[in-house]
């Protein structure tokens, strides 16, 4: 069985547990959470981040702190994970959800202007598959309409348009340590926050409303509650976890680039049957955080599905597009969103992860080949 993603363990992870474990210390903001803090604000530049237990979590705090209120209206992709919109409609906020472009999974930034109104507060991209979306006009409509920009950099780590990082281009991002991830914490997320507005408020929503970080911090002689909040720091258990992956990034990339890449010089014949590739625009780098093929409806796609399961061989489709969701159609103002729909209907992703042996990519692919050329 070749399964769709197997964990990596880089051989650090019990070790540092066990040091987490000893320092006496396992909740919030210990030793492990200060040095995977310290590697992204220097490797990344950003001006401060905050670990949190998702990247789920990340989003509801920046939800939180631009203040969304009932009736105001957040533009959004389609093609996403629910986590993306579900952060605002928690605080009472209208979706309006726009189409991905033709030749990537992401936001199709020509379509956002039109939808602005009076009550837009906010524009969320979505970096899908770790390949940016055009930053340049996203953030350019943004200046011009006073919105914020949260970026889900979910699957963005290591990830740049014009050699700015994913996450750092936004007044807020948020990323994701889930399993299926190039870096993993099981569990796990990060705040990345690139406005000194919200530098402060940032520590005291993630500490359930209270200024308890000033307060270790010597900051401040007591701590109380001062805003809303809630318990969105994970345990240094989650952070020790995290750190051995980050000290390890430049190995595990190097590895997942070679794998995107063969899958591709391999499966490049494919498109004389119509079946796409991925695209990576010229503005935006490759994290090779998953490979993917777009098939040519759903009926070609699930037989696909159907023809790897066979062979022992797990591959699997992606998101549903939300504004077809059963929550949310009946608030959907009715428009087609056609790239969003074909995506859900057409998208595929092959098994990735670290230790895919070259084995594997060569029965994989051959597999592919053989299926269409029948």
């Amino acid at each position: 069985m070749i399964p769709f993603n197997k964990p990596y363990l880089t051989g650090k992870e019990a070790h540092y547990l066990y040091q987490a474990v000893l320092s006496g210390k396992i909740s919030g903001d210990g030793i492990f959470t200060k040095k995977c803090h310290q590697f992204f604000e220097n490797r990344y530049d950003f001006k401060k981040v905050l670990l949190t237990t998702s990247c789920t979590d990340a989003l509801e705090m920046a939800a939180i702190l631009i203040n969304i209120q009932p009736g105001d209206e957040i533009i959004a992709p389609s093609y996403t994970f629910v986590s993306t919109v579900n952060a605002f409609v928690l605080r009472g906020a209208k979706i309006v959800f726009v189409d991905s472009e033709a030749t990537t999974p992401n936001i199709d930034v020509n379509l956002i202007e039109n939808l602005i109104t009076d009550r837009t507060k906010a524009i969320v991209p979505v970096h899908y598959a770790g390949v940016a979306c055009d930053m340049d006009f996203i953030m350019d409509i943004a200046k011009r309409h006073n919105l914020f920009v949260i970026e889900d950099a979910a699957q963005a780590i290591e990830s740049y348009h014009k050699n700015r990082p994913l996450g750092g281009i936004g007044h807020l991002a948020a990323f994701s340590f889930h399993e299926t991830k190039n870096v993993i914490a099981g569990e796990g997320g990060l705040l990345a926050i690139n406005d000194d507005r919200f530098l402060n408020r940032a520590e005291v929503i993630r500490e359930k409303g209270t200024n308890r970080s000033q307060f270790f911090r010597g900051e401040v002689d007591k701590y109380g509650w001062v805003d809303v909040g809630s318990s969105f720091l994970p345990s240094d258990i989650i952070a020790a976890f995290l750190y051995a992956q980050l000290e390890n990034i430049d190995i595990i990339q190097q590895k997942r680039k070679k794998i995107w890449r063969w899958y591709y010089d391999e499966l490049i014949t494919l498109e004389k049957f119509g079946v796409r590739l991925p695209f990576i625009p010229d503005y935006a780098t490759n994290n090779a955080h998953m490979f993917y093929l777009i098939c040519n409806n759903i009926e070609e796609r699930s037989r696909l599905i159907a023809k790897l399961k066979e062979q022992g061989i797990l591959s699997v489709f992606h998101y549903l597009s939300l504004h077809k969701s059963p929550y949310y159609i009946d608030k959907h103002d009715g428009r087609r969103l056609p790239n969003a729909d074909n995506y859900s209907d057409c998208l595929l992703r092959l098994p990735f992860y670290f230790e895919l042996e070259d084995s594997d990519i060569q029965t994989i692919t051959q597999l592919i080949k053989e299926f269409y050329s029948k």
